[in-house]
């Protein structure tokens, strides 16, 4: 699951179209709709990436912990957080091992964390764990990439993308009988020293579930709605990315 290594200092570059501020709104408007938790009390966010739907949850006021599998990419969310003098706590853990040590108000995941998870068995387990992790009525926010999306969008495409300093191509292989999606990254980084460029590849690979399958794992939640991430309307397959909303109910 570890694939963010020689590119997580690329990250916000390359992914700087990724709407956060739009996906905070959102999910502050779902605390806000569904009452619990209050937006001032204790969030962990999985998957946190280089920080940058932690930031937004910390300088709401918010006490947050930021979860990755990634050293290098907590490296980078660190220096950010530290650069703004926010005080949040980063935890290097695989979500599919998820010990917190303390209940929170609410868990949150974005950029298709979960799709990272690609055996059913432990998607399930990271939701028993995330059940676990949270106060009773605790809220689950996360986000997932649809089958829609790998099969009928990014499959078998590729992409590139240059800045002054760098480039990046990203390469896609869908298998519809294992629904895994692999993606290729091949980059290169200018090195200043030797005015040369400096190449590194890594392979990520990403599972699609049905919206069926991701309702029966979530067996200690009530499912409070599922959103089309384009306007936030009802969502089901046919959308590209969705939001899943639910409520931990193990103990009712």
């Amino acid at each position: 699951m570890n694939e963010y290594t020689a590119f997580a200092s690329l990250y916000d570059t390359f992914m700087e179209d990724v709407p956060y501020e739009k996906w905070y709104e959102e999910i502050k408007g779902f605390f806000k709709t569904f009452k619990k938790p209050n937006i001032t009390g204790k969030i962990a966010e999985l998957g946190c990436g280089t920080g940058n739907m932690t930031r937004l949850l910390k300088k709401d006021g918010t006490n947050v912990i930021g979860v990755d599998i990634s050293p290098e990419m907590l490296t980078v969310a660190k220096k950010k957080t530290d650069e703004e003098g926010l005080d949040v706590l980063y935890v290097m853990q695989d979500f599919r091992e998820l010990e917190l040590g303390e209940k929170v108000d609410a868990i949150v995941s974005v950029c298709d964390c979960m799709n990272y998870v690609t055996e059913y068995s432990e998607l399930k387990e990271v939701f028993k764990r995330v059940a676990n992790s949270l106060v009773s009525g605790g809220l689950f926010i996360f986000d997932v990439n649809t089958l829609h999306k790998f099969r009928d969008v990014l499959s078998d495409n590729s992409y590139s993308q240059t800045t002054e300093n760098s480039a990046c191509t990203w390469e896609n292989f869908f298998d519809e009988q294992t629904r895994i999606n692999e993606y290729y990254t091949n980059f290169f980084v200018l090195d200043e020293k030797t005015g040369q460029y400096i190449r590194n590849e890594e392979f990520h690979y990403e599972r699609g579930y049905t919206v069926e399958e991701i309702k029966k794992a979530l067996e200690d939640f009530e499912i409070l709605g599922i959103y089309d991430e384009k306007d936030f309307s009802e969502g089901d397959e046919n959308a590209e990315r969705l939001f899943f909303v639910a409520r931990e109910n193990k103990n009712e």
